[in-house]
């Protein structure tokens, strides 16, 4: 007959076994939900920078005209051509978000994401533990492990040629 297992050799055990058992959660759903979760702040600010389709708001403009300054080398910098920076960050924070919830070029989408974070980082410093640390490591996690199952990428991958 064989002696019972010590006390924390069991509680080890379990907890070994739910790690376990959490491991085979869904990559899939993980990874539909970094997807979501970087696209939604985007998409709300995008939807600011317009008042109708294709019509940028005069605000998203003065923004990047009066307001918005790059922080570079312990100097704050004007935006050069702020028009042409708040017409492409309002397309980048329409599009951007849509291609990262269908899974759509979805490395891509993050990557520019991070890119406009790495942007974003420059214009407000003070923000970054709160946004742009987040924003960047799901940005980051999206382009190192994909988009996942539950994409268009992985739906026209399966049915391409």
């Amino acid at each position: 007959m064989s002696k019972p297992m010590p006390l924390p050799l069991r509680i080890r055990d379990r907890l070994q076994q739910a790690s376990e058992s959490l491991g085979r959660f869904p990559a899939a759903i993980t990874q539909l939900a970094l997807r979501v979760a970087l696209a939604v702040p985007f998409w709300k600010s995008g939807l600011t920078k317009w008042d109708g389709f294709g019509q940028l708001s005069d605000s998203a403009v003065l923004l990047f005209e009066y307001e918005f300054r790059l922080h570079l080398f312990g100097r704050e910098i004007a935006y050069p051509a702020p028009g042409v920076f708040a017409f492409l960050s309002g397309v980048a924070e329409i599009v951007l978000p849509i291609l990262l919830v269908v899974g759509l070029a979805t490395r891509f989408a993050a990557l520019g994401i991070l890119a406009m974070t790495i942007v974003i980082q420059l214009t407000v410093p003070h923000a970054w533990a709160n946004f742009h640390l987040p924003w960047a490591a799901m940005a980051l996690a999206i382009v190192a492990y994909g988009p996942g199952r539950l994409s268009l990428d992985q739906m026209l991958k399966r049915t391409g040629p």
